[in-house]
């Protein structure tokens, strides 16, 4: 199989496929900087949007089994700001699995694109995860903790802040202690987009009306938070995939509820997305979207075939990943 016949001329990225434990194709496209057209590498670092969640819930998980939390631990009895308007009796495990009803600082219903939030708010300002809090704390609760499944942002946002609360470190120091450094995962982090490392890919977004591409870095936090912006390589992502799987992060016992449905949809577990097949068994992905980035990465245990996608242009990676899963 030609995997080339699946990719569009434009894409901009890299795509690596593992098969029976071993790398089967992985290949860079695109530039990492497009005016000085520096080209991307594989082993170039990406922003992945909401792709981080995975790695805060496993932060969860790990506190849970230290018996540092618990599913059941409300968040008023964790975190020591005001909560407004928001529920004290939502559970940890409610946030995990995206019932939690927290108002959501990004409202799909209400704006289309995630670059609208720096109206009047500086993306810039956005370099702890406490600072998004202003986006969300005076909102309603969308609806009663526990009532449904619905994806929420904010809700991920506040997982960082617990683990801040129970560790006394940032989030982004307990992840790389405690899951990046574990699965040596040694170029996975949280970067702020005017101090970033070498080697990391610039994101961009296409502007129609004056037909040329501009970077997001007025369209997205300028760090990352519990929600989601770190960045990694498609190597590290393999890495963490195989530390996770293999009970190295957290136990196999703690690792089967994760990758468990726990919402009625069955398309959710803690932190991860579940693919139900047509035998009853599940495949499992996480992904990210932002503007000028798409990310998706995912593990079919059965076919013990991993695909990962990230873009650096917001190309189709969803589309390719499924060319690609159903051809193989």
């Amino acid at each position: 199989m030609r995997i080339e016949e699946f990719i569009d001329e434009d894409f901009s990225g890299v795509i690596s496929i593992s098969e029976n434990g071993a790398n089967v194709y992985r290949k860079a496209f695109g530039y990492a900087d497009l005016p000085n057209k520096v080209a991307n590498q594989v082993d170039t670092k990406f922003a992945t949007a909401s792709a981080g969640k995975v790695f805060v819930a496993v932060a969860i998980l790990q506190l849970i089994e230290q018996s540092r939390l618990s599913f059941d631990r409300y968040i008023g009895d964790i975190l020591n700001f005001d909560l407004k308007n928001i529920d004290p009796h939502i559970t940890v495990g409610q946030f995990l699995n995206h019932t939690s009803g927290i108002p959501d600082y990004f409202d799909e219903s209400i704006m289309k694109n995630y670059d609208e939030l720096w109206i009047d708010y500086p993306n810039y300002k956005i370099r702890t995860s406490s600072d998004i809090i202003p986006l969300f704390i005076h909102k309603p609760m969308i609806y009663p903790a526990g009532e449904k499944f619905q994806y929420n942002n904010s809700g991920f946002v506040v997982l960082g802040l617990i683990i801040e609360s129970i560790t006394g470190l940032p989030f982004d120091v307990y992840l790389r202690e405690n899951v990046f450094i574990p699965c040596n995962m040694l170029d996975t982090g949280y970067y702020e987009l005017d101090r970033l490392p070498a080697q990391c890919a610039n994101a961009y977004v296409y502007d129609h009306s004056r037909q040329e591409f501009y970077s997001n870095i007025y369209s997205v936090d300028v760090k990352g938070t519990g929600a989601g912006g770190a960045f990694t390589t498609v190597m590290d992502i393999e890495k963490f995939w195989a530390g996770l799987l293999a009970g190295q992060l957290i136990s196999k016992t703690m690792l089967k509820k994760m990758l468990t449905p726990q919402v009625k949809e069955e398309c959710y577990g803690y932190g991860i997305w579940l693919d139900k097949k047509d035998n009853g068994t599940f495949s499992y992905h996480f992904e990210g979207c932002d503007p000028g980035v798409s990310f998706f990465s995912s593990y079919d245990r059965e076919r013990d075939l991993q695909i990962t996608l990230v873009s650096n242009f917001g190309c189709d990676v969803w589309k390719i990943f499924e060319n690609i899963s159903n051809a193989k």
